[in-house]
């Protein structure tokens, strides 16, 4: 008869490269204990990296240029947690920066809108993921392109916003369908509306 650690290491690899799982993905195999107990073991021989607190990773590894285990994103690892718990979420301030170009400086600390409850992730790396329930309006975009440059551009301020930084998102947005990002031109404040719509002019 298979072992619980087995049976947990074969549907590890059945996941494929790159995916994020949690604990208790096994539970139907045994106990937490022979859960817990088989995780850190392929976590000490490098099969599996510990993401969080409970949540792990059957990283990709790069053999192409040899820089070995890849981490998931902070934004990967959001989407693993959203999916979970059936909620939505949006980026926010210097992450939505940094998705877009905008600015080099990748956050410590990513923030994230959702529907879902409101809660901080201690992440490896002393990086750190934080959910902040919001209103459903900000969460409605189809669209993700027009819903980064809106959290990035609330995240610069109208008075603040450059010539540079407006020219940036208008080549952006120039690679989108108009009538893909246009459609979610009511979610965003009169300011906003105005660059989006510059840009397809």
């Amino acid at each position: 008869m298979e072992s619980i650690a087995h049976k947990i290491e074969n549907r590890i690899k059945g996941f494929g490269r790159g995916k994020i799982f949690f604990a208790d993905d096994f539970l139907d195999f045994g106990s937490s204990d022979a859960i817990r107990q088989t995780l850190l073991r392929l976590t000490k021989s490098g099969v599996i990296i510990r993401v969080a607190q409970g949540i792990y990773c059957y990283p990709e590894i790069d053999e192409t240029l040899g820089l070995g285990v890849i981490y998931p994103t902070d934004i990967q690892i959001a989407e693993a947690l959203a999916e979970r718990s059936h909620s939505k979420i949006v980026p926010t301030g210097d992450y939505a920066l940094n998705v877009l170009g905008l600015s080099t400086q990748v956050p410590l600390n990513s923030v994230f809108l959702t529907n879902g409850k409101s809660r901080r992730i201690s992440v490896s790396g002393n990086r750190s993921i934080t959910f902040k329930n919001t209103a459903p309006r900000n969460l409605a975009f189809t669209n993700r392109l027009a819903m980064l440059v809106n959290s990035a551009l609330k995240s610069i301020k109208n008075v603040n916003v450059t010539t540079k930084q407006t020219d940036h998102i208008y080549h952006l947005l120039r690679q989108e369908k108009k009538e893909d990002v246009l459609v979610d031109l009511k979610l965003m404040p009169v300011w906003i509306r105005k660059i989006v719509q510059n840009a397809y002019e």
